[in-house]
């Protein structure tokens, strides 16, 4: 089955200010090194539809997606206000100008888009080229960059529409995926002793933001901290203790990661050393998963990674490893 790629242009002019790490760019390094690689040949590339404002109340609280609705700044807002009806802060280190919503609404679009392609049989695995990132994002509230949690929404859809009783979410972001957590607790109400279908496993650099993290063993919740000093020897140690066997325990018919490269080593937003071979190494895993289990049913979605050429290339690997190269 092919591979696809999801994105849109307009999910690059988000903005969040001179020199945040957070910007454009970094779809730009990707599409660059996809170029290079030649993968833009071998892959199906598809532009996202925005998202139905409904779905997000799959993850999400009415009140808070009226929040960033009704005080989103619009050209005319800027137009009227001058430069301050430019900018408006939804949460920490989470601020929206005037091409901050359209951004959000195909970024969340790619992920449900990705499922529908994915189970519809058009794809076997689909990677989400989006900004901006999702997984910090409460189910009430947006904060790390994040101001809708796009794996989660996919997740939620999966289920709903596809019937899927068995959901698995992956995140190897080097930051905590706080924000999916929340919702798998608070909204989804997955827990060990009434099990709703989702299992989370995250990894991440302990400490370091969000820092409330519960390391945790028990389904639905499995998170795995990463000291600053591991490369991929202890990743991989790491993830095949905890990680693995809980997948296989779970059974998923359908893997949605939340696929973060800055804990690579070039990466300065962390002090983990990862590099592209750890990143295909944990794609070739949760593809052999997804094998036995959801006949290679994976949706992938951009996250974290801010040394531009860093991100470029471990998105190659990812892709590949998807594809099986």
């Amino acid at each position: 089955m092919p591979v696809g790629i999801i994105g849109h242009y307009k999910c690059g002019e988000h903005d969040m200010g001179e020199h945040h790490p957070e910007n454009g760019n970094r779809l730009t390094a990707i599409s660059d090194q996809l170029i290079r690689s030649g993968l833009d040949y071998v892959v199906r590339q598809f532009d996202s539809k925005p998202i139905d404002k409904s779905l997000l109340a799959l993850a999400h609280t009415q009140k808070y997606i009226d929040f960033v609705f009704d005080n989103a700044p619009t050209e005319a807002k800027g137009e009227d206000k001058g430069e301050a009806g430019e900018n408006f802060t939804v949460g920490e280190d989470a601020v929206m100008n005037s091409k901050t919503l359209t951004s959000i609404l195909y970024s969340a679009g790619a992920a449900v888009d990705a499922v529908d392609l994915v189970m519809d049989g058009t794809l076997g695995s689909a990677f989400c080229a989006t900004r901006p990132p999702g997984h910090h994002a409460e189910h009430d509230k947006g904060m790390g960059f994040c101001f809708f949690n796009n794996v989660a929404i996919a997740a939620a859809y999966a289920k709903q529409k596809y019937g899927l009783k068995r959901v698995a979410i992956v995140d190897f972001d080097v930051h905590h995926g706080n924000g999916t957590e929340d919702i798998i607790k608070n909204v989804f109400k997955a827990s060990p002793k009434d099990d709703k279908g989702y299992l989370f496993c995250s990894s991440y650099q302990y400490p370091l933001y969000p820092f409330d993290i519960e390391e945790s063993d028990t389904p639905p919740i499995i998170n795995t901290p990463l000291a600053a000093t591991t490369k991929g020897k202890e990743f991989r140690e790491k993830l095949s203790a905890h990680w693995l066997p809980a997948l296989h325990k779970f059974k998923p018919e359908l893997i949605i990661i939340s696929a973060g490269f800055d804990a690579h080593i070039e990466d300065d937003m962390s002090q983990v050393s990862l590099t592209e071979a750890d990143y295909r190494w944990i794609t070739d895993e949760l593809k052999l998963i997804a094998n036995e289990y959801s006949g290679g049913k994976i949706v992938s979605v951009l996250e974290g990674g801010y040394a531009p050429s860093a991100l470029g290339r471990s998105v190659v690997a990812h892709i590949n490893g998807l594809i099986g190269n």
